[in-house]
């Protein structure tokens, strides 16, 4: 069962879908195998991947996912449960490339977000990996972070989060402030919000949300989906 806090004045900034159709993509076709004397080779198209992981962001990089139709979101459920199985190679590869470990950490996270059983678990082994390797990476930190705080461990992300701030990663102060009002701290909730609003002074979601803190808008309920 997933447990979150929400606040209910912000709720609209889990929804990042605008109205737009998920495309349809062949996933299959981002991997490609070569045997040689040499051993067995696998190959990737990661603009190809890259295209597939754009579009699903739009509609499920936050909870819950946004899709027009149930088809566009089982047609997601497919692609991510495919792909995932096809990264999951090169993830236990010994020597596995920060690149694939960021796309396959960011796809699973997603497929958390759609309730892919497997998916937390994979999102977990993916990121942990790629710190491993490069601790102080400033978008792994950041989408580590983002997915603890999805998966209702919110206090576990503040440091990943701090992390990727300190790195210059602005959105994380977004992400840090969600991750507060999670925890219920609205004090360092709305600092967070606040130096994300003078770095991004025209998005109006930091108004919105600072406004609402600032008039004690804020409401708490544990969303049982």
């Amino acid at each position: 069962m997933r447990i979150l806090f929400a606040a209910l004045a912000v709720v609209f900034a889990f929804s990042s879908a605008e109205a737009r159709e998920y495309g349809s993509y062949d996933p299959k076709r981002i991997f490609t195998v070569s045997e040689s004397p040499s051993g067995t080779r696998y190959f990737i198209d990661l603009q190809y991947l890259d295209q597939i992981l754009n579009d699903l962001s739009i509609h499920a990089r936050n909870y819950p996912p946004d899709f027009d139709t149930p088809q566009d979101r089982q047609r997601a459920i497919q692609n991510i449960t495919v792909l995932s199985g096809m990264l999951d190679v090169l993830v236990n590869d010994p020597n596995p490339s920060q690149g694939t470990l960021l796309r396959a950490g960011d796809l699973n996270s997603m497929g958390h977000n759609l309730d892919i059983i497997i998916s937390s678990q994979r999102a977990f082994t993916c990121f942990q990996k790629l710190l491993a390797i490069a601790p102080d990476h400033p978008i792994g930190n950041f989408k580590y972070g983002k997915f603890l705080t999805g998966s209702n461990n919110p206090k576990l992300a503040i440091p990943y989060l701090k992390k990727a701030h300190s790195s210059g990663v602005v959105d994380a102060d977004f992400e840090l402030a969600l991750t507060y009002l999670a925890l219920q701290d609205e004090k360092r909730a709305l600092e967070s919000m606040e130096s994300y609003r003078r770095a991004r002074p025209n998005d109006p979601k930091a108004d919105h949300i600072i406004d609402a803190i600032q008039n004690g808008r804020i409401q708490y309920e544990i969303l049982k989906p």
